[in-house]
């Protein structure tokens, strides 16, 4: 099994030292470069180059650089999803947004995570968590989802969380760790 392989898989791999890695991800970084330099008027070139990085666009969406991946293959994005500056995505495992997402300043999505044993996070080795945003979400400013994470429709997620457990759909959810503080209901 390659370490692509077994990054695709959420198992333990090596991400410092596989050529086919560090070569893919050296890729995006420029991508990511080029579209952060665009001038923010070139709308077209922007579009061009978020098609270039991200895996599936199911619709329309602007996102503020700039902007920052690991991969892109990995990440989906829905309809209507707009994410403003200074988003941070390490996609080793499927990020998917759903359908009319928001996501404000300064928020990240971390799908890495690296083993607890010293020995083993000192080879380099890693994993990856797939991260799950339903529909109908807004994200508040500085918010950090960790690997693993699936937030529900409908849910809102207040400034500066960091969200370390699913939150259930139809939800008000803030703090560090970041908890449900009320439901929303229609």
């Amino acid at each position: 099994m390659t370490e692509k392989e077994k990054m695709m898989a959420g198992v333990l791999y090596d991400a410092n030292n596989d050529p086919q890695l560090m070569a893919e991800r050296l890729e995006c970084k420029e991508l990511c470069r080029d579209y952060n330099n665009l001038r923010p008027k070139d709308t077209a070139g922007r579009k061009a180059l978020l098609h270039k990085i991200i895996g599936r666009i199911a619709g329309e969406l602007i996102i503020e650089q700039p902007f920052y991946c690991d991969y892109g293959y990995n990440i989906k994005v829905g309809e209507n999803f707009y994410a403003n500056f200074n988003m941070v995505i390490l996609d080793e495992a499927p990020v998917t947004f759903g359908d009319n997402v928001f996501i404000a300043p300064n928020c990240g999505f971390y799908t890495a995570g690296h083993p607890l044993n010293p020995v083993e996070r000192n080879k380099g080795l890693e994993y990856g968590r797939p991260i799950t945003i339903g529909d109908n979400v807004w994200i508040g400013a500085g918010v950090h989802v960790l690997p693993g994470v699936t937030i529900g429709d409908n849910c809102v997620i207040g400034c500066g969380s960091v969200v370390v457990r699913d939150i259930p759909a139809n939800s008000v959810a803030v703090g560090n760790p970041c908890k449900v503080v009320k439901s929303i209901t229609q």
